[in-house]
């Protein structure tokens, strides 16, 4: 979120977001907050969950292993440290199946 004073990023502090360089304070509100996150190995990891999201997504031929249908949604995310590869994360367009693929 950024200040609508000065335009910089503002952190959170004490449950309210904070503007670093002119003090601008502002409650949290719902769309603040970060969607549909899942934890995993202690960490949130940020998964898609806007059906209006997926349908703008690059779609590819892999078989779901729920369901058996070979098309699919993918997307990436960098969970690991900057000099490793990304995560592809795949949802499946038939059951919704949602799977990841390191490489």
């Amino acid at each position: 979120m950024f200040c609508p004073k000065c335009r910089s990023l503002m952190i959170s502090s004490g449950g309210q977001l904070k503007c670093r360089k002119c003090g601008f304070l502002r409650d949290f509100t719902d769309n603040d907050s970060p969607k549909g996150t899942k934890a995993g190995g202690g960490r949130a990891i940020t998964i898609i969950e806007d059906e209006k999201e997926i349908a703008t997504l690059p779609t590819i031929q892999i078989t779901c292993s729920k369901c058996g249908h070979n098309m699919a949604f993918w997307w990436l995310r960098q969970l690991r440290a900057a000099d490793e590869s990304e995560v592809r994360f795949f949802r499946c367009c038939e059951c919704g199946n949602t799977w990841r693929q390191y490489d």
